[in-house]
């Protein structure tokens, strides 16, 4: 049973994403917003795994998360597929203290650019509406999403990396 847990940890670890994003447990939010949970699973697994799987990956995490959200009008998908192609290109270093910092650099940057595709996709469809106050709350939620997600990320996806190294090398 441990050799099929540890085997499977990446997948088991992917399930957590969606009751996360669904729990929205507000102790850990800052301003009203969480943070950006998906980056956090999805940073480690497609440094691992590279650009195209995390590609893959990203679309299938979005397409999870458009499903559970009650607005069908945006989508996740164009954001989780270029972080996931993105954080593939990016390569594992083995100084252990940058790399914790860089984890929530990379997933602020991450962040910013999900929430950005985001409020372009709202600011497109409702073009004609809009004014220039409508904008101040929706860059006020993705300054603190980045703000949160950068914060968290170095303590996630460094546990995450280690945990689907190990599960790797169980496989080989």
């Amino acid at each position: 049973m441990n050799k099929f847990f540890t085997k499977k940890l990446p997948i088991v670890s992917f399930i957590f994403i969606p009751i996360i994003f669904l729990w929205h447990p507000n102790w850990v939010g800052f301003l009203g917003v969480q943070p950006y949970w998906p980056l956090f699973w999805l940073l480690p697994w497609s440094m691992i795994n590279g650009s195209i799987k995390g590609l893959v990956v990203g679309l299938f995490l979005g397409l999870i998360l458009d499903s559970l959200t009650l607005d069908n009008n945006f989508s996740q998908i164009p954001g989780l597929m270029f972080c996931g192609f993105l954080f593939g290109r990016i390569k594992l270093h083995s100084d252990i203290f940058v790399g914790h910092f860089r984890y929530g650099l990379i997933c602020s940057l991450g962040s910013f650019l999900c929430g950005t595709l985001y409020l372009s996709q709202i600011l497109f469809r409702n073009f004609s509406y809009s004014n220039f106050l409508m904008l101040i709350p929706s860059v006020k939620n993705i300054l603190a999403e980045v703000f949160l997600t950068g914060l968290f990320a170095p303590f996630i996806c460094s546990q995450l990396l280690r945990m689907f190294k190990f599960s790797r090398r169980k496989l080989h």
